[in-house]
């Protein structure tokens, strides 16, 4: 995953079982909250502090910048770029909320940014999975994703691929936040 971009936990677990010719039975596999902590320590061993808080500070520079953009979308900031376990593969991932996916990209696109349609499925409950419609972009060399969550749609977060609880979200405000000379690398709280 850290090396190869992977972002799917399970396409990540399949390619591993594949590779190590493990065939994927229930206990076999680490769960994918044991494979964030391995990435997590991975980055911890291998990428300088000052490398990963000069990059993470990128990172969350131009999240800022583009919710400044989407302001009236309601942005929110989520994954590993909010909580600091961003790797050099982790794209920037925004929650807009708006009926008219349309509107986003307008907004996107009035700024010169040229867009990719996308779609994700996201999880709101044990069985209740929702396809979200988005948006791949290039800010500064870095990649973003932006999803658009329907204006009535669920009020709570879709829940995590890593621990199964709701995502965490940061409005603008609290991303600005993080970015202070004394805010800590922890993004709890928020």
């Amino acid at each position: 995953m850290a090396e190869h971009g992977i972002q799917d936990f399970s396409m990540a677990k399949r390619k591993a079982a594949d590779r190590l010719g493990v065939r994927s039975s229930e206990g076999a596999l680490p769960s994918n909250a044991q494979i964030q902590e391995r990435l997590v320590e991975r980055q911890r061993i291998f990428e300088p502090d000052d490398v990963h808080d000069r990059r993470l500070e990128k990172l969350r520079l131009v999240a800022s910048d583009v919710m400044g953009v989407l302001d009236g979308f309601r942005p929110k900031l989520v994954g590993s770029v909010l909580d600091g376990t961003a790797t050099v593969n982790s794209p920037i991932e925004l929650h807009v909320f708006s009926d008219s996916p349309e509107a986003v990209a307008a907004a996107l696109e009035a700024r010169g940014l040229r867009l990719h349609d996308s779609q994700r499925r996201y999880r709101f409950g044990r069985e209740e999975t929702t396809e979200i419609p988005g948006y791949d972009l290039m800010v500064d060399d870095e990649e973003l994703q932006v999803m658009v969550f329907p204006e009535r749609g669920p009020r709570h977060s879709p829940l995590s691929p890593i621990d199964g609880k709701p995502m965490r979200r940061a409005s603008r405000s609290a991303v600005l936040a993080l970015l202070e000379p004394d805010a800590s690398s922890e993004a709890d709280g928020i």
